[in-house]
């Protein structure tokens, strides 16, 4: 099996951490890493919901997403963006996936997912944290007895993936996905099914048997992810 340039499998993913209880003001905070990307996840309860849902007796899940000036090696700078804008549409499409919404009635949880490093793989680091955030947040409303049944209906995590000099790779850090010539970030759930994928050719055009080993890599990495955040809620 081909080894990259650190000795990680193609299939490998890099080493994760998920810590809980990051802050002490939201309901719900993780910090999640992997390899040297580092995304600190929070999930805040707002008891109202979005005027345009106000009648319909349901609660609603949303994100945030941004780059930390100093999380790259230029600083970045502070306040919304086309790219963030789309991340952190994807993070809360992704987490509305697995959600009941009407089991949330009168709730508004919002995910803020801020990148304190980045070595490539932010997105769905930040969907693979949040996910966390968002469960614990769920678990303090049920204790409270704020709400009667877990909103969270399924469980899921983001990966990327990627064709590195015709090597389909899975979880690809900067330097990878800076020379890929395929690009996807895949979202699934732990049954195996999927929420998003997302895939573009940077270069030449890739088949379907190439689709499919990528799909495959992401799948095998997120079962892997999946795991990783039972261990994070069992250690809560």
């Amino acid at each position: 099996m081909q080894r990259r340039p650190e000795g990680r499998a193609v299939d490998a993913l890099r080493p994760i951490e998920i810590a809980t209880g990051m802050q002490r003001g939201p309901y719900g905070s993780v910090l999640i890493s992997t390899g040297q990307t580092r995304v600190i996840c929070a999930a805040s309860v707002d008891r109202r919901v979005p005027p345009w849902m106000k009648d319909q007796n349901r609660g609603w899940v949303t994100a945030e997403y941004g780059m930390m000036p100093g999380s790259s090696n230029s600083r970045i700078r502070r306040g919304t963006n086309s790219r963030a804008t789309e991340i952190q549409r994807l993070i809360g499409r992704s987490l509305r996936g697995v959600v009941d919404l009407d089991a949330l009635a009168g709730f508004t949880i919002t995910l803020d997912c801020d990148v304190l490093d980045a070595d490539g793989g932010t997105r769905t680091a930040s969907i693979t944290g949040a996910w966390v955030a968002l469960q614990l947040a769920c678990r303090r409303l049920l204790s409270e007895g704020s709400i009667t049944k877990n909103p969270v209906t399924g469980q899921l995590a983001a990966v990327s993936v990627g064709i590195v000099d015709g090597v389909p790779l899975l979880d690809l850090d900067y330097p990878e996905d800076s020379n890929a010539g395929v690009d996807m970030n895949v979202v699934g759930t732990a049954e195996g099914t999927l929420i998003e994928v997302q895939g573009t050719a940077e270069g030449a055009p890739f088949n379907r048997a190439e689709l499919d080993r990528m799909l495959d890599l992401a799948q095998h990495g997120i079962s892997q992810l999946t795991q990783a955040q039972n261990q994070a809620l069992a250690n809560a």
